[in-house]
């Protein structure tokens, strides 16, 4: 005789599944997506180094002016310092020197902007992104190999002994950035190739 089996007590655990694991789905391009969100935060970088370009190179054209006799400037690397009278010259180098500095990633913010603006209209791959991403990567290659001139004059001219000159070594991490901006570069050329052929095939 066969008594009935006795209805199983507790919840059974659901099942994993892919369905169940599946992340939230993210757009990565086109309006109200992760691009949009980055355009507005570069643009609100551009107008801010924008101010800060505009007030340094007023700043410049007031140093030709502005009297600096009895002044001094401390050059230092955290541990020594040393006084050195301040020049006409020495002001217009340092002022003009940080002007080109922010001028230089003002430049590529433009750039930026204009590639995330295309992200954000979902059509990244137009010829015009290709010159872009170059145009970043020259400007990036000029202000790196400025800032090393520039501090490698000041450590051996104005305070020997006191700043060390960049190495080498410091600039592993600037020139790969730039071998990775130019090889996106590549990257759109080849998107921008393709696009073309799949239109003209159509």
């Amino acid at each position: 005789m066969r008594f009935p089996k006795r209805p199983a007590i507790g919840m059974r655990a659901p099942r994993l599944t892919g369905a169940n694991l599946r992340t939230p789905n993210l757009r990565t391009i086109g309006p109200g997506s992760v691009s949009s969100l980055l355009k507005i935060a570069l643009d609100v970088a551009y107008v801010l180094l924008t101010l800060i370009t505009g007030v340094l190179l007023l700043l410049w054209v007031a140093s030709i002016f502005i009297p600096i006799d009895g002044l001094y400037v401390t050059a230092t690397d955290g541990d020594n310092g040393r006084q050195i009278p301040l020049t006409r010259p020495l002001l217009l180098f340092g002022v003009g020197a940080m002007t080109a500095y922010f001028g230089g990633f003002l430049m590529i913010l433009r750039g930026l902007r204009k590639i995330f603006r295309t992200l954000t209209l979902g059509d990244p791959f137009q010829p015009d992104n290709v010159r872009r991403l170059r145009q970043i990567g020259l400007i990036l290659a000029i202000v790196t190999g400025g800032v090393w001139v520039a501090q490698g004059l000041v450590a051996a001219r104005l305070a020997p002994g006191v700043m060390e000159p960049q190495g080498v070594s410091d600039l592993l991490t600037p020139v790969f950035s730039i071998l990775v901006v130019f090889v996106l570069a590549e990257v759109f050329r080849e998107g921008a190739r393709l696009r073309r052929e799949s239109e003209l095939t159509i």
